[in-house]
């Protein structure tokens, strides 16, 4: 589903350069489930960015479900992102005074989809994460681990072959960030493939694959890791 060869990405300002990504080269078949670890600088939310195709690679190529991502317009990105790729982020990004339903609707109202579907296909999704109760509440009205759910009902509305969560667990206490794993198991076991990053060896043990980098390189990728299933 995703392959990335030879992918380097350099930042440049005045006469300095800055390697973030250094001929980086990897695939994830579809159904995966991998965690991207590293320590603060190692290249790994530059490496998301690009997966996401936020970014676009210095050198190397991209290729995303069969389209090489290098050779898109940007009209033709944003529509790569709204329809294939599901976001989860640290900071949750929902509208603060907007309710969860209408949190989870936004990225359908982009694609066009009618109020009423738009409507239905929320609380479908909210249900799955076990919101149906919270469909009214606004991001404040609900615990850090309440909106990280309202999240990734947001990033699965459209049906996503990928979600990409950076740091999904960054914010939220120890046993609602076990509650977020669950979920993100139950996903992946009904197909789909999740890339997440994470700074927590705790959290990565929950994916199947670990890679870690450093500066900008692939030093280990376990491809063999015996994964850590959420006790229910």
């Amino acid at each position: 589903m995703i392959q990335l060869s030879h992918i380097s990405k350099i930042y440049k300002n005045d006469s300095v350069e800055t390697i973030a990504l250094d001929d980086i080269s990897f695939k994830v078949k579809e159904g995966e489930f991998m965690a991207i670890m590293g320590a603060s600088g190692s290249g790994k939310s530059t490496l998301m960015h690009i997966m996401g195709a936020l970014d676009l690679p210095t050198k190397g190529t991209y290729i995303l479900d069969g389209e090489d991502v290098g050779k898109l317009e940007d009209d033709e990105l944003a529509e790569i992102r709204n329809r294939k790729i599901g976001f989860v982020f640290q900071a949750f990004n929902l509208l603060p005074r907007t309710s969860a339903l209408k949190n989870v609707a936004m990225p359908m109202v982009y694609a066009g989809v009618s109020k009423e579907e738009r409507k239905e296909k929320a609380k479908k999704f909210l249900e799955m994460v076990g919101l149906a109760d919270k469909i009214d509440h606004t991001p404040n009205q609900l615990s850090g681990g309440q909106q990280q759910r309202v999240a990734i009902a947001r990033a699965l509305v459209m049906n996503p072959r990928l979600i990409l969560a950076d740091e999904p667990t960054g914010n939220i206490a120890t046993t609602q960030a076990e509650e977020i794993m669950a979920i993100f198991q139950d996903l992946n076991d009904n197909g789909h493939t999740i890339v997440m990053i994470t700074h927590e060896p705790n959290i990565a043990e929950h994916a199947k694959r670990i890679i870690h980098l450093r500066d900008g390189k692939i030093v280990n990728d376990g491809n063999h890791h015996k994964q850590r299933r959420v006790k229910r």
